[in-house]
């Protein structure tokens, strides 16, 4: 065909179109653990910092360094400019597209296919590639920065198969498998989906090329031998990020064992294929699914299955069509428990299959006629995508406001969430986003008017829910905290925050057994929660259960080694314990990492002042009430410090300060008649 060689042009063209809003999406969710707090991609020099991404289950790009090293060259090229990121997004996934062009073309034109379809195989090629490029269930993938991580393996995985297709054209093909083998490689470097890729390879050689396992084997053995060992670079990701540490702690946050979540997962699969077909309404970002009755979807799952097995053992095309959707979607949709059970982006692969089907099948049927069916499709999809990315579109401002208030400068994030208001006023999340500004520079009542705001607009929304209870809590109004937090949790079963916010609530009312089962369940939903391992630390300690507690303040350090807080309760605990050099450490550390921690400072001073180092407990005392000047404690035992170097009217004065902030404070009324008496 004459107008094949502007073919790339279209898919490019198409792409461009569909995502042409994409480019001011702000960052969402896990963007913040991967861009917003991530020290890893501030420097590519020297080039191992970002190859050696953060651990642990908070940091989504633990275990993938070459989507840590993307991101560390968006950084350098634009800081927190969101459009860099996305323009890198929109590339990768083009590409992808522009890989899948070639690899269906040359795959129609194989002897296996050219009879049937070789007459059209470019069309039908072109038809595929734009079809899946602009397929709105690409989202995720392409407009969540983060998610990148699919649609980057999504390309190393094509271009592998890709290259290798191209060595067994080629006169000369150690070129052409040196650099599948290449891609191979870095696509194990970007997620762990990628451990089909040689075995897919494999499946296509024996379909497509040599005809059987035995020939695949004595005509390329070196080649498929070498996409192998690839594996070695996907292992040493997984344990240079504790790969295994991290699933530990996953699984532990479930309710669901290994057999229950493969049994949700035919019901999820059954959704993603029926996603796939009919697309006009994706769950984007909300993971609201429940599973439901999975015998019928199980059933569908299995007879699915067993099609593409009888196929790939008879050998026919359409088996490996199936064996690419099952064995891309294996890793995330089989027994092995995954943080959630449904994403849209898991679908990115082995939506080509599910296009190639359609594609091919209506062809088949139809003929050449169907070729203008495809372009009205086309159409269709790339309107929905381009109306669905929206979701994501919001002001520069939000964007903003979101990465100051991550880094803790809240008036800033106020004035741009007001200034992105001006344009889009009827955005949930950013009135839910400023009222947890508002809250955090100690605005609670307009805070209150923007979460209810967020939840006119949005009455299912958690967060809001969620927000607004813990306002409600800290103002006195347990009983509507309460009902806001079961509503949270009514949509979202699995929010660990819901539970954590809960648990404070009914601690701060004194309902500490109560709090305590709050707690354990956040720690059940998210085994690496630091700051709920603190708080039921308090709460146990509360009913005299310190050893208990001392091992979840441990846990806490572990997790969070800059915790002020779990080094004071630690601290205390350990004093209590009669080990008091150790407390002296955890409070020291504790002050170092918040040095106006002024009931760490009091606590200091009051070790010094028993093992009779008193000027270093007057430091201390002071410490304490250049931070909080009506702390009577340290007033009270600043006065007993100065008492002892013989300044005694400074002594009074203190005990006189103590008494005026807490009248009923007996010691300091003790010791200040004495001293009175005595002068």
């Amino acid at each position: 065909m004459k107008g094949r060689k502007f073919f790339p042009l279209v898919v490019v063209t198409a792409g461009l179109l569909a995502y042409h809003n994409s480019f001011t999406g702000s960052f969402f969710h896990d963007d913040f653990g991967a861009i917003i707090e991530n020290p890893t991609i501030r420097h590519l020099w020297p080039v191992w910092e970002p190859l050696l991404p953060l651990h642990g289950s908070d940091w989504p790009v633990a275990g993938r360094p070459l989507i840590n090293l993307s991101l560390a060259i968006n950084y350098a090229l634009g800081g927190y400019n969101v459009w860099g990121y996305h323009a890198l997004n929109l590339t990768v996934h083009v590409l992808a597209g522009l890989t899948l062009l070639g690899i269906v073309r040359r795959t129609l034109l194989r002897p296996t296919l050219r009879g049937r379809f070789g007459a059209a195989a470019d069309e039908l090629a072109l038809a595929t590639a734009v079809l899946w490029t602009v397929h709105p269930i690409q989202i995720e993938s392409v407009t969540y920065i983060v998610q990148r991580a699919e649609s980057i393996m999504g390309l190393f995985y094509l271009l592998t198969l890709y290259c290798f297709i191209r060595g067994t054209e080629s006169a000369r093909p150690r070129l052409w498998y040196g650099l599948s083998v290449t891609a191979c490689a870095l696509g194990m470097a970007s997620k762990q989906v990628m451990v089909s890729a040689p075995l897919t390879v494999m499946l296509y050689d024996r379909a497509f090329i040599s005809g059987s396992f035995r020939q695949t084997w004595r005509q390329r053995w070196r080649v498929h031998l070498t996409l192998a060992f690839t594996w070695a670079v996907l292992v040493a990701t997984m344990v240079s990020a504790g790969f295994y540490t991290t699933v530990s702690n996953i699984n532990a946050g479930h309710h669901l064992n290994r057999w229950t979540y493969l049994l949700t997962q035919s019901d999820v699969i059954v959704h993603y294929l029926r996603w796939s077909a009919w697309p006009s309404r994706l769950p984007l970002l909300v993971n609201t699914f429940k599973p439901g009755n999975v015998i019928l979807p199980g059933l569908t799952i299995l007879l699915l299955l067993g099609a593409s097995t009888w196929a790939l053992i008879k050998n026919s095309v359409w088996g490996f069509v199936g064996a690419w959707l099952f064995m891309i979607l294996a890793p995330t949709s089989s027994f092995l428990p995954s943080i959630d059970p449904i994403f849209l982006h898991r679908m990115y692969l082995p939506l080509v299959a599910v296009v190639i089907l359609v594609v091919m099948g209506l062809y088949a049927v139809v003929g050449r006629q169907s070729l203008a069916v495809f372009v009205v499709m086309a159409i269709g999809l790339g309107v929905l995508t381009s109306r669905q990315n929206q979701i994501f579109s919001r002001d520069p401002q939000y964007s903003l406001g979101l990465a100051y208030g991550r880094a803790g400068r809240f008036q800033e994030a106020i004035g741009e969430y007001e200034q992105a208001l001006r344009t889009s006023p009827d955005d949930a999340w950013l009135h839910c986003n400023l009222g947890s500004a508002l809250v955090a520079v100690g605005r609670p009542q307009e805070a209150i008017k923007h979460f209810e705001r967020a939840l006119r607009l949005q009455p299912d929304f958690a967060e809001a829910h969620a927000h607004l209870g813990s306002v409600l809590s800290t103002m006195g109004d347990l009983q509507d905290a309460i009902w806001h937090y079961e509503q949270a949790l009514r949509i979202r079963p699995n929010y660990a925050e819901a539970h954590y916010d809960w648990g404070v609530a009914l601690a701060r009312d004194g309902r500490t057994t109560e709090a305590i089962e709050h707690y354990d369940e956040t720690l059940r939903l998210k085994s690496d929660h630091a700051e709920a391992h603190n708080a039921l630390g308090l709460a146990l300690a509360r009913l005299g259960r310190t050893q208990e507690a001392v091992g979840h303040w441990e846990q806490a350090l572990r997790l969070r080694p800059d915790c002020a807080e779990a080094h004071y309760n630690l601290g205390v605990a350990l004093a209590q314990l009669n080990q008091v050099p150790e407390a002296i450490g955890h409070w020291e550390t504790a002050v170092r990492i918040k040095p106006d921690y002024a009931d760490a400072h009091n606590n200091l001073g009051g070790v010094f002042l028993r093992l009779g180092r008193v000027q270093e407990a007057i430091v201390q005392f002071e410490l304490a009430l250049r931070t909080l000047p009506d702390l009577a404690e340290a007033h009270y035992n600043l006065g007993v410090a100065l008492e002892q170097t013989g300044r005694i009217q400074e002594a009074i004065t203190h005990y006189q300060k103590a008494l005026r902030i807490k009248p009923t404070f007996e010691d300091a009324q003790d010791r200040l008649t004495k001293l009175q008496a005595r002068q």
